[in-house]
């Protein structure tokens, strides 16, 4: 007969077993996107909390097993993009959305890569422009940071044509203001469009995405109070947002980033078939089962939470 210190063992070593299978991909080092069509990787699912285990916002458009596009570079995101297998000479650009620490810390580790990787090409960056008090425009930042009076001015040849295969970078300020749309860049079967969102009088923009017959909408960090969002993401096949409060936020907050009532809202709006929620901070962690209720009271479609890491086909 098993005594009962076994049988209270054997449960305990079922229970693990179970955890461990029941266990976030985030933790898995194994997610990998398919080899064809249109993919979502999440190389940053946190947000401004150094203690949540995920790394700053940050994503990889894959088409046909090649990693096309870059957006946002939260700290940690270099780590991952190196875990996920992608290639820095098959990036056609970085897209920004707004040039805060947790959304582009790790920039200058991704430009100093490509002044070691064997890139034939000038990779561009496009982001926000600035205001006159607290954000430069995206030229100034990357300026800041690499030019030749910068934090790091042994970087500056990236900018200029004296390295061996010339330019390496071209940087574009994108318009944050007012209501007009951008859409200068069609290249590589790719169409970029981006138009300015509300995030607290911060200069932030959304884009919009076409590729491989897909589009994807990352609205970055915004509050929606003129309700653009829903327009703009219009039929999107993925609507990738922030989730960083819940619906109890107040102030300065509401102020800064949407809710998830309001998320519903925009998602029912544009139609959109999925949305993922990034930027997941220790406001909205613990939490999912309140914030699906609150945008399943508008939103019907596909609503997942991301994790590092994790790999979505459309």
């Amino acid at each position: 007969m098993v005594s009962s210190f076994l049988r209270s063992k054997l449960w305990m070593i079922a229970i693990s077993l179970l955890a461990i299978q029941l266990a976030p991909a985030a933790y898995a080092d194994t997610a990998q996107c398919g080899k064809k069509g249109v993919w979502i990787q999440i190389l940053g699912a946190g947000g401004d909390d150094l203690e949540d285990g995920q790394s700053g916002p940050s994503y990889l458009i894959w088409e046909d097993n090649k990693a096309k596009l870059l957006i946002e570079a939260g700290s940690g995101s270099a780590a991952n993009f190196d875990k996920s297998g992608a290639e820095l000479n098959t990036i056609d650009a970085f897209l920004l959305t707004h040039l805060s620490p947790d959304q582009s810390a790790d920039l200058p580790v991704f430009l100093k890569a490509l002044g070691s990787s064997d890139r034939d090409r000038p990779l561009t960056v496009l982001g926000p422009d600035g205001n006159q008090t607290d954000f430069p425009a995206t030229t100034g930042f990357v300026d800041r940071l690499i030019g030749a009076n910068g934090a790091y001015p042994h970087l500056a040849d990236l900018l200029t044509a004296r390295t061996p295969t010339g330019r390496l970078i071209r940087v574009r300020d994108i318009p944050a203001k007012g209501s007009r749309e951008w859409s200068k860049y069609r290249q590589d079967g790719i169409k970029l469009t981006s138009r300015g969102v509300s995030h607290g009088g911060a200069p932030a923009i959304a884009w919009r995405i076409e590729i491989g017959g897909q589009v994807i909408v990352f609205s970055g960090n915004f509050s929606n109070d003129k309700n653009v969002m829903g327009k703009f993401a219009a039929d999107a096949d993925a609507f990738v947002t922030s989730h960083a409060v819940g619906d109890n936020a107040r102030g300065r907050l509401s102020e800064l980033f949407a809710l998830p009532a309001e998320l519903g809202k925009v998602s029912a709006q544009a139609n959109v078939r999925m949305m993922i929620l990034g930027h997941r901070s220790s406001r909205t962690r613990g939490r999912e089962s309140q914030s699906r209720a609150s945008i399943e009271e508008h939103y019907t479609g596909t609503t997942l939470f991301g994790n590092d890491l994790e790999c979505w086909g459309l």
